[in-house]
């Protein structure tokens, strides 16, 4: 499989695609002003212990105090033994405790992080764990021989009373590569242990590397074909974090000279846009449906313009195939985690629903993180459970909308313009003037107006005052604003910026809905009816006021 790793670098930020046969399958981003926390070790301090959930508030100096459960919080001597009951959180912690803990997860939404006294430093070939005592080996890893020499190693260099994991990267490296490794993490042990020391609670110990160096270490590995990145500066960096972790791969590492952005010419940008899209459709003609919650996430399968060829047996197959292939790809391209259900179509042959299976289960070998597939629910639903360490895609790039907050939906025009009447009639019964003057959205402000202002004058005798209605692009369709109150002849100014005679540089929006003759302009929310404007739509002309009324103006091109 081709595999090439692309790095595009900027002031604001840096950002990082896998691609396999030439299409992204994760992505990674990191800004100076949004550093990412998982890996940072701090000197925290306990705020509050809670038995009811067996789990501690730890404040390490973010804005949320971070989380730590009991099975986090225990130490290998603090146990009571594996036959016996484990130490409750109570046991293990009091308020005001003072000890050193790692971020396993960043912030989610209201969720502080997650965080761990079991402390764990990522090398090149090695992980180094203070805090335990064994050897291990990735478990990608799969030739027997080859786990069996790599645990021996990694048993002869442990230091007494830690622990040590022979990383994937390192299938077949000798000897004196994990000496070197364990000696750097080693060496970095002891600076923290030291910096914990002299700090004060709480406060940041130990940060990880940036996320090029990171990809370096944890990323680029001998099936990486090729590593591209557009800019010197971070070219030098690589080859030089190179001479130390990997002096082989620097010829896979080439400098982008390209006229179009790195991101552009390897069509990940375009990539990113669909990640983030509701809807992904797939090159059969079908299409999937995304929809999320803060723990849970459904896909939805469709045959879309897919139609088939032979019988709709074959045709569902093909659809769930390939929609199983895409799935696993936007799941690692979005860092979909949790709990993800997808809706296949449904498939009444065991075989087919098997060979789906086969490819979902297949696909997930290939994600560096670690998910469980679940299988075929009684309803015919997948299950799947995928670990959540970071912020997915979405939560990234996106945030919520400030107007729908999060709904996705906003009210319609003639919903908005009921109830901005209702809540029109009650401000006004309480008022002591004469005159309103209300802005509010074009469509709803229409609404409130009616055919020839027929609802404005039934609002006016409903309720005694005299009602100015300004229509606005720019504010919100949910809302509106009360801009004057008081005298008729102080709101009637207010309510109207032009004045006849007066002359105005105006654009010309769009031709009268009744009239297509004319066109429609508006100056500060004001409706011009321009006589003749029809042929001038979006361009800028100069008219002359003709006549002022109470929901319009008219005006002729001069």
């Amino acid at each position: 499989m081709q595999k090439k790793i692309v790095i595009n670098c900027d002031n604001r930020q840096t950002r990082v695609a896998v691609l396999e046969e030439g299409k992204p399958v994760e992505i990674y981003l990191e800004r100076p002003m949004h550093q990412r926390v998982v890996g940072n070790i701090y000197k925290g301090v306990v705020s509050n212990v809670l038995p009811g959930m067996q789990a501690a508030f730890v404040d390490i100096g973010l804005e949320r105090n971070a989380f730590l459960y009991v099975d986090d919080a225990l130490l290998p001597d603090e146990n009571n033994g594996r036959h016996q009951l484990k130490k409750k959180i109570e046991q293990l912690l009091r308020p005001g405790d003072v000890l050193m803990v790692q971020v396993i997860k960043e912030p989610f939404g209201s969720k502080g992080a997650r965080l761990t006294r079991q402390i764990t430093f990522p090398g090149r070939h090695l992980v180094l764990m203070p805090a335990a005592e064994y050897a291990g080996v990735s478990r990608r890893i799969e030739e027997p021989e080859e786990r069996e020499r790599l645990r021996q190693i990694a048993s002869e260099l442990r230091p007494a009373g830690m622990g040590l994991i022979v990383r994937t990267v390192a299938e077949k490296q000798d000897h004196e590569a994990f000496r070197q490794d364990l000696n750097f993490l080693l060496s970095l042990w002891e600076r923290i242990q030291a910096r914990y020391d002299r700090q004060s609670a709480p406060s940041l110990v130990y940060q990880d590397l940036d996320l090029v160096y990171r990809i370096i270490r944890d990323l680029f590995t001998e099936q990486i074909n090729e590593l591209l990145v557009d800019k010197r500066y971070e070219y030098d960096k690589i080859m030089e974090a190179l001479d130390i972790l990997g002096p082989a791969l620097k010829g896979r590492v080439k400098l982008y000279h390209g006229e179009l952005p790195i991101f552009d010419a390897y069509g990940v940008e375009a990539e990113i846009e669909k990640a983030l899209s509701r809807i992904v459709w797939l090159n059969c003609g079908g299409y999937l449906v995304f929809d999320y919650t803060e723990a849970l996430t459904v896909i939805d399968v469709n045959t879309g313009k897919y139609i088939g060829k032979t019988n709709l047996a074959d045709t569902v197959l093909k659809t769930n195939k390939e929609a199983a292939a895409e799935i696993s790809r936007q799941v690692r391209l979005r860092d979909i985690g949790g709990i993800i259900i997808i809706d296949f179509i449904d498939m009444e042959s065991e075989e087919h629903r098997k060979q789906v299976l086969e490819v979902l289960t297949e696909k997930a070998k290939e994600d560096r993180t670690k998910s469980h597939i679940l299988g075929l629910t009684a309803l015919g639903l997948v299950e799947i459970t995928r670990k959540k360490a970071r912020q997915g895609l979405d939560a990234v790039l996106q945030q919520t909308c400030f107007y729908c907050g999060g709904r996705g939906k906003v009210l319609t025009a003639d919903v908005v313009s009921a109830r901005t009447e209702r809540q029109l009639k009650d401000f006004l019964a309480g008022l002591d003037a004469e005159a309103v003057l209300l802005e509010a959205h074009q469509s709803v402000a229409g609404l409130l107006i009616g055919p020839g202002g027929s609802c404005l004058r039934k609002l006016e005798e409903e309720t005694g005052k005299a009602i100015f209605i300004r229509g606005s692009e720019t504010i919100h369709v949910e809302k509106y604003r009360i801009l004057a109150t008081g005298m008729l002849a102080d709101v009637q100014a207010a309510a109207f910026p032009v004045e006849v005679g007066g002359h105005y540089e105006i654009k010309v929006e769009e031709p009268h809905a009744n009239n297509p003759y004319d066109g429609i302009s508006r100056i500060s929310g004001l409706v011009i009816d321009v006589q003749g404007g029809g042929a001038y739509v979006g361009e800028k002309v100069t008219v002359q006021i003709m006549e002022v009324a109470r929901t319009f103006a008219r005006a002729k091109i001069v």
